[in-house]
């Protein structure tokens, strides 16, 4: 029997910091529907929780399926899943973050999708936990986000399609991407030290897949907590999301044929709206007002100028006006 012949067709990649009370849940989870084949590898992190001492006894619970990383010095999520993917077997790569679970049926359902069709990229849809969960978040649509608008269960090649149908959603994630590894190219990894880390490496990912389905079920189960990443705000925080998509036009500008129109203009879209968010939360700083614009002016695949007249053609009168708003206000 060859190395191939044993490799995993599937890496479950967890990133393992200060996350005691949810770990357990969601090793639990991917291997409820596990079965062989599926390795679950986590990447402990230098917790300061008893995380480290429960990873270790989940992994000698549950050896060899379930395998167990170190790093002698915290180096942050970018740094943890950089070490995941050097230290991955399996064919395809699925980034689960620790204090999230992957929901009954996902797993057999992803393998099913990849016998049959066997594309480079699958995504999924995913809901939000929360503790309580109220009517208000029902209403809101939390039990399914969809993150593709795209046609499901069939086999794509339609990179304009993809890219488009991402940057419309917004959810750049990459728990909600299950992608062959060599996607993860040596090229191609998660910032070190930097935060929104997703939306750095996501287009990138998008822009090497020739192949993909969209399955339009909730695969994930995504925890919303006031002790993770995204709780809060900072000036580092913000900085770092409006450096995230600084790669794109780079990236844009080698593909061959040339990207689409709408695909170009849903991802100046997104940072359209990235360049807002950054705005509203430094309202009151003019200079980092103007650092924003001059970063914006940087990632966005369409000018200002073009982007409001696109928003024209579309009626988008209201995304008109906010945008000219803040243009204005860091320009002044």
């Amino acid at each position: 029997m060859t190395a191939a012949d044993t490799r995993p067709w599937l890496s479950v990649l967890i990133p393992v910091y200060n996350v005691e009370a949810y770990l357990e849940e969601c090793v639990a989870s991917v291997l409820a529907d596990a079965g062989d084949g599926v390795e679950v590898l986590m990447l402990e992190d230098c917790s300061t929780d008893g995380s480290a001492r429960l990873a270790q006894q989940i992994a000698d619970r549950h050896a060899p399926q379930v395998r167990l990383l170190r790093h002698e010095r915290n180096g942050g999520l970018s740094a943890a899943r950089n070490s995941l993917i050097d230290g991955a077997h399996g064919t395809y790569l699925w980034f689960l973050d620790s204090d999230d679970v992957v929901m009954p049926g996902a797993v057999p359902a992803l393998r099913a999708c990849i016998d049959q069709h066997a594309p480079d990229l699958v995504l999924c849809d995913f809901r939000t936990l929360r503790t309580p969960f109220k009517l208000k978040h029902r209403l809101r649509g939390e039990l399914h986000r969809h993150t593709f608008p795209g046609p499901a269960r069939q086999r794509l090649t339609d990179r304009d399609a993809l890219v488009s149908g991402v940057f419309a959603q917004g959810h750049l994630h990459s728990w909600s991407k299950i992608a062959r590894r060599e996607l993860w190219s040596a090229d191609l990894r998660f910032p070190a030290g930097h935060y929104f880390e997703d939306m750095a490496t996501t287009p990138a990912l998008l822009l090497k897949t020739r192949s993909y389905v969209y399955m339009d079920k909730v695969w994930v189960g995504y925890r919303q907590r006031a002790g993770s990443i995204l709780a809060s705000s900072s000036a580092r925080k913000i900085d770092d999301m409006m450096q995230a998509l600084a790669p794109l036009p780079g990236l844009v500008a080698v593909q061959a044929p040339p990207l689409g129109d709408e695909a170009r203009f849903q991802a100046s879209y997104f940072a359209a709206k990235t360049f807002i968010t950054a705005c509203r939360c430094d309202a009151d700083s003019p200079e980092r007002l103007r650092s924003h614009l001059a970063a914006f002016k940087q990632f966005t695949l369409l000018t200002p100028d073009e982007l409001l007249s696109a928003y024209g053609r579309r009626h988008w009168y209201w995304r008109a006006r906010r945008l000219r708003h803040w243009l204005a206000r860091c320009a002044a």
